[in-house]
């Protein structure tokens, strides 16, 4: 079992930044993605952004350019820095990680980009 935590979230204006931490615990070893969702009240969760423990990275395109994610080395933390964030990036954020096929979740965190 793993369970992932996120922080960082908050009230931030628009053209503002903000960067999201998460942090994996329990059975950790042999992670083999990482990555984070976004979900609106009404709608689906969708991808942000995902990187592999080998370090390859992927985006949606609404947030290329703006945000990037890395992680650490022992893939135990990764992160988003989000910049240039906008209104309608406004959304609860959720840290997943993903081993043996089997998809891990926090609880999110809210992001508010509002002036």
């Amino acid at each position: 079992q793993v369970q992932v935590v996120e922080s960082g979230g908050g009230l931030v204006q628009p053209g503002g930044s903000l960067r999201l931490s998460c942090r994996a615990s329990g059975s950790i070893f042999n992670i083999d993605g990482m990555g984070w969702y976004r979900q609106v009240p009404g709608k689906q969760r969708d991808l942000v952004a995902t990187i592999t423990r080998a370090g390859t990275t992927n985006y949606a395109d609404s947030v290329k350019g703006r945000f990037t994610i890395s992680k650490d080395i022992a893939n135990t933390m990764w992160y988003l820095q989000m910049n240039s964030l906008k209104p309608e990036d406004t959304a609860v954020y959720y840290c997943h990680a993903r081993q043996w096929e089997v998809d891990y979740w926090g609880q999110g965190t809210q992001v508010t980009v509002s002036s």
